[in-house]
């Protein structure tokens, strides 16, 4: 059982939990996730990336939004409550380089999309402590939809916001202020996207011209964690790859994305049965 000391309302939907996990904590790094089953009855394993850890504390922090019945328990539960089980950490870590040469110092972009924001935070300051000068990109729906403001101003160098309905900083989408950097000279030694999948295809299509080195970060159905369901599995660079072992994080330019897509929806109908089997939501 794992115990959660801390529970804060991000936005209408999203929570943010502090958990009892010091071997996690001590463990983990930029990329890497945990899979938690709320209860032992009838919940569903669910795959978050650890957005913020504290080795000394012993927790580690995860971020998510309700989505499903499984999600919409979790947010039920108050500080103090007990998570059934928790597993982690997994998934390969974010390959870090300092791209630091001739006295020019490497220079790396991050982009959150939503709820990406919270995987993107640990990868940039992992990214900005290794030696690199951190641009980070961060893009909602809205204003209140934004998250981590604070925290990603703390580990990068400068931050953008964008949002769709210009509520806050500038009007448009992630992939703009993306071009813009791209077309800088030098331009960034590489580009690390998180968020919605179509999101990260269209940030993807955006860097591909200019041959910058593009990462995204694939937040796939998953269950076991081990590969060994197969329920992960991406196409990337016309080989099958699975998310949970060789992932999370693979050449942006080389995903299917389509393909990626499509298989999110596979289970849509059952998870739609699920929640009204299950109560929660009315």
């Amino acid at each position: 059982m794992t115990k959660i000391l801390k529970k804060t309302r991000l936005s209408e939907n999203v929570w943010r939990m502090t958990l009892e996990a010091p071997l996690i904590a001590r463990e983990r790094l930029a990329g890497q996730f945990i899979i938690l089953r709320t209860s032992e009855e009838w919940s569903e394993r669910i795959p978050l990336t650890i957005a913020d850890a504290d080795p000394a504390a012993g927790t580690i922090d995860i971020i998510f939004q309700t989505v499903g019945a499984s999600t919409k328990e979790l947010s039920l539960k108050n500080e103090g409550d007990c998570i059934a089980d928790l597993v982690g950490p997994l998934g390969k870590p974010t390959h870090i380089t300092d791209y630091s040469n001739a006295g020019r110092k490497g220079w790396v972009v991050v982009v959150g999309g939503g709820i990406g924001v919270a995987p993107a935070h640990p990868i940039a300051q992992a990214f900005k402590a290794a030696g690199n000068r951190v641009s980070v990109i961060m893009g909602a729906r809205t204003k209140e939809l934004i998250i981590m403001e604070d925290e990603m101003r703390r580990a990068a160098d400068d931050v953008t916001i964008v949002t769709d309905d210009d509520s806050y900083g500038r009007k448009g989408l992630v992939t703009e202020p993306l071009k813009e950097f791209c077309e800088m000279s030098p331009a960034p030694d590489e580009v690390v996207v998180v968020g919605p999948p179509v999101m990260m295809k269209f940030a993807a299509l955006a860097t591909k011209p200019y041959g910058v080195k593009t990462i995204a970060s694939l937040n796939s159905i998953m269950i076991d964690g081990t590969g060994m369901c197969g329920g992960c599995r991406v196409t990337v660079g016309g080989e099958t790859k699975f998310v949970c072992v060789d992932g999370p994080e693979f050449d942006a330019h080389a995903v299917d994305f389509d393909n990626f897509i499509k298989r999110l929806g596979t289970f849509r109908k059952e998870e739609a049965d699920h929640k009204c089997r299950s109560g929660l939501f009315g």
